[in-house]
């Protein structure tokens, strides 16, 4: 499974996963467009490719997404958290949420919680987290996490990507032993989509702004490269709880390492995706039973 998977660096790696056999389920909020993903990849791989169609800005969304997925499918090998979004004016979600951290963190943090009983079915699953470099200007600011005293929206991406790292490694610690890894990916800067959702005057200049930048931009896919590699290589059977760039290892910044904050952002988390009632106290994760197919 695949989210963001109808352009960019989603799309290639949508594509590349096909071409290695594997079946396919691309994520996208554009019907139409996920309907062409799906015929384009089907037709050049020959494998099997679905959708599920999502505004992953909506918990609701969210939860049927993961329904639909259970109803269909026994187990998940490889679940791709790359779907992310940069918003030039703070907006808030239907859920009330600043948009920037329900898009960029609390949606894969939410359908990666609710998928957890079909990636522990597989064998050997694995989880990747398309983060950024731009974790390494991000703070986690627990008094205002939705941006109401000031919203800049580079602090905010920045803030989301810290998050996905945060995620990773906590998620990582708790599915240690389960035969689940998870892992974090810095693409590198591509040439994509990426605040896209702006109005067409920002657009715009985004596009402008991105064919001056050209030479200094990778493609997606260059970009999709470690994302490929941490879902398939079986050089990083096992590995979990790291972060990878250019299919290399590399550390991430020092905050991402912070496991007090990763704990309690976990549990602000869980209470602002309604996954659990606030407790003030860290719960490991314990989903249900599933029985094999």
């Amino acid at each position: 499974m695949v989210s963001g998977a109808t352009s960019g660096i989603g799309a290639v790696t949508a594509r590349e996963l096909a071409r290695l056999g594997a079946t396919v389920i691309i994520l996208g909020r554009d019907r139409r467009k996920c309907a062409r993903q799906v015929e384009s990849i089907g037709r050049e791989t020959g494998s099997r490719v679905e959708a599920l169609v999502a505004d992953l800005s909506s918990q609701r969304q969210i939860r049927q997404l993961a329904e639909c997925f259970h109803s269909n499918f026994p187990r998940l090998d490889v679940l791709v958290n790359n779907a992310a979004a940069y918003f030039m004016r703070r907006k808030l979600t239907v859920d009330g949420l600043e948009m920037t951290l329900a898009v960029n963190h609390l949606a894969p943090f939410l359908l990666t919680s609710l998928l957890l009983d079909r990636l522990q079915a597989s064998s050997s699953a694995r989880v990747v987290n398309v983060s950024s470099n731009a974790h390494t200007k991000g703070r986690i600011d627990f008094e205002d996490l939705h941006c109401q005293r000031r919203y800049d929206r580079l602090e905010a991406y920045s803030n989301s990507k810290l998050a996905n790292l945060l995620f990773t490694y906590e998620l990582a610690r708790r599915l240690k032993g389960s035969g689940v890894t998870v892992n974090a990916v810095n693409p590198g800067s591509a040439a994509t989509n990426l605040g896209s959702d702006n109005g067409w005057v920002r657009g715009w200049a985004r596009v402008k702004l991105r064919n001056l930048l050209k030479r200094h931009l990778i493609r997606p896919e260059e970009g999709a490269k470690t994302s490929i590699y941490l879902a398939t290589s079986p050089e990083v059977e096992g590995v979990t709880g790291r972060h990878f760039f250019q299919c290399k290892e590399v550390p991430s910044s020092a905050a991402s390492y912070e496991r007090a904050t990763a704990e309690r952002l976990w549990r602000t988390s869980e209470e602002l995706t309604e996954l659990r009632p606030s407790s003030g106290r860290v719960a490991l994760l314990t989903p249900p039973n599933v029985s094999s197919a």
